[in-house]
């Protein structure tokens, strides 16, 4: 079997997006429409992937965060165009088998990019259209079938009226043999009303010297769908949106109502989990089975265990164990954990810290920079001073520990096992196994003055 490789056309600015960003770059479902495409590739079995970029492709470029190659077109000549930009990278892979998708069309999937290519292989085929059939098909190419092949594919601009008529149209993605395609695309000419190398034409070019074309009729008409202006983007968002909750039930997730549930594509939930309305999971974010989130929750790649309950969560980049319950109001930053069966209560705030099994963290309370054994029970109002205006430091509190309410443990700092700290106490030093420490000044009483001062306002 020839290699797979993969270019993907993602050189359009979105003018009518009003973004700027590239439009391949606006996301569906917290996702950009680029990173779908690469998704749907590299689940197929693609081994490389080239992507030609043209406005923002610094933007592009830092999106996709290295591992794909990027070549720059400087000038919106036409796919044909766009593709030779890519030439180098094509003679690199020769005898391969090259797909070719658009950037903005996020629901191309690995079935339909397989199956394509399984006929191309059967077939034989030189190249292989990846097309679909539309009740309105007014702006796309039309596919010319001639027996188990096509004969071409002619653009709307250049269609007859009875070609017009013709609902099968090309999605824009196609497998070719690249060895066969190198020199087609150097053939492909401009004389068309738009003055532009269309990659259509390459058809006819391989036709004409003796090879075969072909085409996958893909069962799902949406893989051809793209966005060029926000109310597209949205209607992309709704049909995706939908998709994805339907998956969830099947999989045994519930839903009360999908009312405001926004979730990620890359999201997983496990049997039995509940989701309340106005959640959103975006990114890599895992949940197990049997939890329940609650209206409100914000959650971006975070992980969550069994049998977890979550109110009016905001969580980004977290782990929280099995049996975990947390909020309303609270909020996870990255490098944190919430070991098994710890309980955070209202307008708790954890950052870059590990909470240890069964801690109770109960309400208006900050924990940064901390290492927290199990048993803990924190206060009322307790702070981990953290930041001391230049530099990090970190706490760590032993296991069974009792913070006491409104409690400021001044990092760097050691809380032993079992030790308490008194209400109202600033802890600067390290407190013992066992021990009490109550840090505070002494009281001092001034008797009436709080009535010499009303009188002399009076």
């Amino acid at each position: 079997m020839h290699e797979k490789i993969a270019v993907i056309l993602a050189a359009g600015n979105g003018k009518r997006m009003m973004s700027k960003k590239p439009k391949v770059l606006c996301e569906v479902l917290y996702k950009p429409m680029l990173s779908w495409v690469i998704s749907a590739c590299e689940k197929a079995g693609v081994e490389k992937i080239c992507v030609v970029a043209g406005y923002g492709h610094e933007q592009v470029e830092d999106s996709l965060g290295g591992g794909y190659r990027i070549v720059l077109q400087t000038e919106r000549l036409g796919t044909g165009h766009a593709l030779k930009m890519a030439g180098n990278f094509l003679k690199e892979n020769a005898g391969s088998d090259l797909l070719v998708l658009c950037g903005d069309a996020p629901f191309i999937d690995e079935k339909t990019i397989g199956e394509a290519h399984a006929l191309h292989q059967q077939q034989g085929n030189s190249v292989t259209v990846v097309t679909a059939e539309l009740e309105n098909p007014f702006g796309y190419g039309r596919v010319l079938r001639e027996g188990d092949g096509i004969s071409g594919i002619v653009e709307q601009k250049e269609a007859t009226k009875e070609q017009q008529k013709i609902r099968e149209i090309n999605s824009g993605v196609y497998w070719f043999k690249t060895d066969d395609l190198i020199p087609a695309l150097e053939q492909i000419k401009n004389d068309n009303a738009k003055g532009e190398y269309y990659l259509t034409d390459s058809i006819a070019i391989l036709l004409s010297s003796g090879k075969r074309a072909g085409a996958y009729l893909a069962p799902n008409a949406d893989a051809c769908l793209g966005a060029n202006d926000r109310k597209t983007l949205l209607e992309l968002n709704r049909k995706a949106a939908e998709r994805v909750i339907e998956k969830h039930l099947e999989n045994g997730v519930g839903f009360v109502s999908a009312d405001g549930v926004v979730i990620g594509p890359d999201v997983k939930i496990g049997a039995g989990t509940e989701i309340d309305p106005n959640v959103i999971l975006k990114g890599k974010t895992t949940i197990g089975e049997n939890c329940f989130i609650g209206q409100g929750c914000v959650l971006e790649d975070t992980t969550v265990g069994n049998d977890v309950k979550l109110y009016a969560v905001q969580s980004e980049g977290a782990v929280i164990r099995d049996g975990v319950r947390i909020g309303p109001f609270a909020h996870l930053r990255p490098n944190t954990e919430i070991r098994a069966e710890a309980k955070l209560g209202n307008f708790v705030e954890i950052k870059n810290s590990v909470i240890g099994e069964k801690t109770a963290v109960a309400h208006l309370t900050y924990v940064g920079d901390s290492d927290v054994g199990c048993g803990v029970n924190f206060g009322c109002g307790v702070v981990t001073v953290n930041y001391d205006g230049s530099e990090k430091h970190r706490t760590v509190i032993g296991d069974h520990a009792f913070i006491g309410c409104n409690t400021n443990l001044v990092a760097p700092v050691k809380v032993g096992d079992t030790a308490y700290t008194g209400a109202g106490s600033t802890i600067t030093k390290d407190i013992p196994d066992g021990a009490l420490a109550v840090e505070r000044t002494d009281t001092k009483i001034v008797e009436g003055y709080a009535y010499r001062k009303l009188k002399k306002k009076k």
